[in-house]
Parts: structure tokens; C-alpha cells; sequence
């Protein structure tokens, strides 16, 4: 018989990488979570396959910086990805080159010369970058390390068999044991047991191909070009000694159906680059497709969904883990005001209504990429084209500004290009900047020429926005910014007289007074 094990605020299932980001964020704001993660042990060799590479985008870089974990990522990676993150790695065949690469689309990579940085007016110089190489365990041991710090409860083994909600919570049963929630939220994968159980309908596109990232030992290895090439049968990535990446477009009728054998991993090797090689060992392997698929909505009562659980797709470009940070970010300081009971009406509807059209943009991305791989001339057409395109200013601009998230806007209203979008790090006159005031989770009023009218109307929402007077080294023109606790611009003035519009919109995102 079950016994009752634990009560929370917030259950959560998934200890990954966007399951813990989350729980923080609840942390933060003083929510008490309890972690269900179905695997004993967090490590896996396959997370440090040099394929299981994952390029942090602004956006995700922000975020840690913002709460003050920017550093701890750097510097769990060690001394060379940290080397490769200057530009300065050997590791990649990539770095031999003399442009420095910026990523790629369907592997046609832009480069940092011809990127227009000057065209995103809003971003200022910050601590936080554009992009970073890193890895999933490097992310997870942060995430596990900052988690237990700050006091959320990981229980490993727990699978989910179960769950019931009412009106009043959410009831779980994993291991054997019970475990009772104000709110459940599956951040649990791809295959998510919350999104089954909780009647999320689901909806996409299948495979076209199964995807292969294995480590090998082969004797004939001289035969297989470095780096990423195209055939008429698929596409293969090379890096020495032995690490290959293939795509062969059989339907993803391999993926998870079979043992990965190392006579397999031969045949599809030599099918899709077109060579005898010969594979004499296999040390690692993994499957994967391009199946794209989205919940139609992220919320059913008091379950919500999250990362992989919300939307899966193939992992090229590495967007993935990007959007599910992003939407942990959304999620974490409005489901806490939630719990508080201090939310405005629709703010936990914001979530869904700011993250699913993100979602369904990276979908397509990723569809977009896999129409430029099939290997038929009209494919090989398409990429002459977009190669064409990626090396004019405009054209690289255009996918940094993707891969890179620098173009992530949400729909928030308002007059000014800025609002929406992620605040710039403005430097203010004591040497701080935004960053260093957003890791207590709170919203931000910057006034930057310190009028005594602004400085009361917020007064009523002191416990949850904090106010800082005073001048910036480049205000961008601006008097005034109000930011939420995701760093996200809420509102702007450049002559301060529409004090209703301040007090409409600080109510809109963080209560009434």
C-alpha cells in the first residue's frame, strides 16, 4: 500500500537540465518543489559525445546571467571548452579555419564577418554573449549543484505510474509512494509519461530519417572527409578520431526499434557516404529523428508542461535545450505568483500564449533544415541558394540573429521596439548592471533620471519590483524602463508623463497595488 510521502508547492517530473532551471526559479521565489526523475544515475557517457555538443543561445545566456549562474557554467566546462568558447579550440575541424564561424543552418555555417551586430541597436556590451558552446552534463551539473543549494527536494527512481488532479492539486504516485501538489508540471521528455496521462493532444510531422551519433574505432578511417558532407543517399559528419554523426532518410524506421550493433552502424556508414569503410569497434551510439511535434496547449488545470515534455524536434542547430530553458524562464516567476495568490488574472495564461508561437517557430526551423538535407537534386538546389544567401551580410545576419535568439520578441503591446524584447545591460553610474539586479527574481524599474513621480507610483509594488534611481552610461535614449522578473522589457519611456500607463502595465505583470 502507498504511504504518503511528501507535500509541495509544486511537483515537478524531470531532473534534467530544464526540470531543475525550473525548480530554482520556484525556489527563488520561495516556493517549496519536489523533483521526480525516473533515472538513478544523472550520468551518461552519451552526453559527452563531442555530437552532444550544445550552443547556448543569447537568450539562455541571459537567463543564467541574470540569476548569477554564468560563471559556474563557464567554469564547470574546464579549460578547453572554455578555449573553444574564445575561439580558440583545436577540438573542431571547423576552428582550423580562418573565419571564425558564428553556426550553421542544415550545416551551411555563417560567419562572424559578415554578421551586422550593429543592425541590434538594444544590445549593449555584457557579460552575457551571443553564443556558447557547452554540453548537457556541464549544464546539469550546475543546475543539480545551484538546485540542491537551494533547497529543492530530487528524488531519483521515482517513476510515474499515476496521477489524479482536482480543484485543489495534484496527487502522484511514482516508486510505490505518493506525492501531493498544488501544481504539476512535466518537464519529463520527449516521451513524457505527464503529457500522456494528463490527455495533452500532441501534433506534428513524422521522420523522415533516423539520425545516428556514434563513437567508433574504424581501420580505414582516411577514407571519410572531416567535417559535414551530402550524398546522394544522406549526410555524414566526420570529426577524428572517431566520431561520426549520419542521416539516413529511411522514415526513422530504426530509431528505438532495434539494438544498435556495430554491423549496422557499418552498413548505414558505408550506405550514406558512399565508402567501404570498415567499422571495427563501437563504443557509444544513439538514434535519433526529425519528428516534430507540439502540445496544442501547455496547460490542462493544474498540470502544465515544459522543454521536450511541451515540443520535440531533431536536434539540429541544438535549439532544444535552448527553448526549454526559455521555457522554464517564462514559467518559474509566474506560477509563483500563482501560489502567492498575487498573480494578476491571465498571467499564468501568459505562459502558453508567449512560449507555444516560440515553440512552433523552432518546429519549423527544424523542418526547414531537414528539407535542405533529403538527398535529391531539389535539395542540393536549395542549399546553393541558401549558401548563396548566408554569405551576404544580410543573410548572415538574418541566421545569427535566428540560431542565436537575439531576435526573440514577445508580444507584450505597447509603441517601443523595445518592449518585448530582453533588456538591454544597461551600466549603471555606481559600475552595476541589470544583470547583477535580477537574481532575486524580482522586476526591475530603472529610472534613469530619478523623477519623484515614478518613484511613488511604484512604491505600492515595492515587494515585488525593485526600484533603482539613477543616470546609465547609455540610457539608449530612454528615461525610463520597467523589466519583469524573466529580464524581459514590460515598458519604456522616453518623456515620462504617462503615469497610467506605468500603473496599467506594473498591474498587468505583477498584480494590482
Amino acid at each position: 500500500m502507498n504511504d504518503l510521502h511528501s507535500t509541495y508547492d509544486v511537483v515537478i517530473a524531470g531532473a534534467g537540465p530544464v526540470g531543475l532551471f525550473l525548480a530554482c526559479e520556484l525556489r527563488l521565489a520561495g516556493v517549496s518543489v519536489g523533483v521526480l526523475e525516473q533515472t538513478e544515475d544523472p550520468r551518461s557517457p552519451l552526453k559527452q559525445l563531442p555530437f552532444g555538443l550544445r550552443g547556448l543561445s543569447a537568450p539562455t545566456i541571459e537567463a543564467f546571467y541574470r540569476r548569477g549562474m554564468l560563471d559556474h557554467i563557464s567554469a564547470a566546462q574546464g579549460p578547453e571548452m572554455q578555449s573553444r568558447n574564445r575561439g580558440a579550440s583545436t577540438a573542431e575541424h571547423w576552428m582550423h579555419q580562418a573565419r571564425r564561424p558564428g553556426g550553421h543552418f542544415a550545416g551551411i555555417q555563417f560567419f562572424h564577418d559578415k554578421i551586422n551586430t550593429g543592425s541590434w541597436e538594444y544590445r549593449l556590451p555584457s557579460p552575457a554573449s551571443t553564443s556558447m558552446a557547452t554540453t548537457m552534463e556541464h549544464v546539469e551539473t550546475v543546475m543539480s549543484a545551484r538546485a540542491t543549494a537551494m533547497g529543492v527536494e530530487v528524488k531519483r527512481g521515482m517513476s510515474i505510474q499515476d496521477f489524479e488532479q482536482s480543484d485543489a492539486g495534484v496527487t502522484v504516485h511514482a516508486g510505490g509512494q505518493i506525492f501531493k501538489g498544488l501544481w504539476l508540471v512535466g518537464c519529463d521528455g520527449g516521451r513524457s509519461t505527464v503529457r500522456k496521462i494528463g490527455g495533452f493532444e500532441f501534433v506534428g510531422t513524422d521522420p523522415e530519417f533516423t539520425g545516428y551519433s556514434v563513437q567508433v574505432e574504424m581501420t580505414d578511417r582516411d577514407q571519410l572527409p572531416p567535417g559535414r558532407h551530402y550524398t546522394n543517399t544522406g549526410m555524414f559528419t566526420y570529426q577524428k578520431p572517431g566520431n561520426v554523426a549520419m542521416v539516413d532518410f529511411d522514415g526513422g524506421a530504426f530509431h528505438r526499434t532495434k539494438p544498435i550493433t556495430l554491423d549496422h552502424v557499418q552498413k548505414v556508414l558505408r550506405h550514406v557516404s558512399g565508402t567501404d569503410v570498415t567499422v571495427t569497434a563501437l563504443h557509444l551510439a544513439t538514434t535519433w529523428t526529425d519528428r516534430a511535434f507540439q502540445a496544442t496547449t501547455y496547460r490542462n488545470g493544474r498540470v502544465l508542461l515544459a522543454g521536450d515534455a511541451a515540443h520535440i524536434h531533431s536536434p539540429l542547430g541544438g535549439q532544444g535545450l535552448n527553448l526549454g530553458l526559455g521555457d522554464a524562464m517564462n514559467l518559474g516567476w509566474k506560477l509563483a505568483a500563482t501560489i502567492r495568490g498575487d498573480a494578476p488574472v491571465g498571467l499564468l495564461d501568459s505562459y502558453m500564449t508567449e512560449r507555444h508561437p516560440v515553440g512552433a517557430q523552432v518546429l519549423d526551423w527544424s523542418r526547414a533544415q531537414v528539407a535542405t538535407m533529403r538527398p535529391s537534386p531539389s535539395s542540393r538546389a536549395l542549399e546553393a541558394i541558401f549558401r548563396d544567401l548566408i554569405e551576404t551580410k544580410d543573410g548572415a545576419t538574418y541566421f545569427a540573429e535566428r540560431v542565436w535568439g537575439v531576435a526573440l520578441c514577445y508580444d507584450l503591446g505597447g509603441n517601443h521596439p523595445l518592449v518585448g524584447r530582453s533588456a538591454p545591460d544597461f551600466e549603471l553610474a555606481d559600475g552595476s548592471r541589470v544583470g547583477d539586479h535580477l537574481r532575486d527574481g524580482k522586476g526591475l524599474l530603472l529610472d534613469f533620471v530619478q523623477r519623484s513621480p515614478l518613484q511613488e507610483l511604484v512604491r505600492p509594488f515595492a515587494p515585488r519590483i525593485t526600484y533603482i534611481g539613477g543616470k546609465a552610461k547609455e540610457p539608449l535614449g530612454l528615461d525610463a524602463v520597467l523589466l519583469r522578473p524573466d529580464g524581459f522589457v514590460a515598458w519604456v519611456s522616453k518623456a515620462f508623463t504617462d503615469y497610467q500607463g506605468f500603473t496599467e502595465t506594473a498591474s498587468r505583470w505583477f498584480g494590482e497595488t
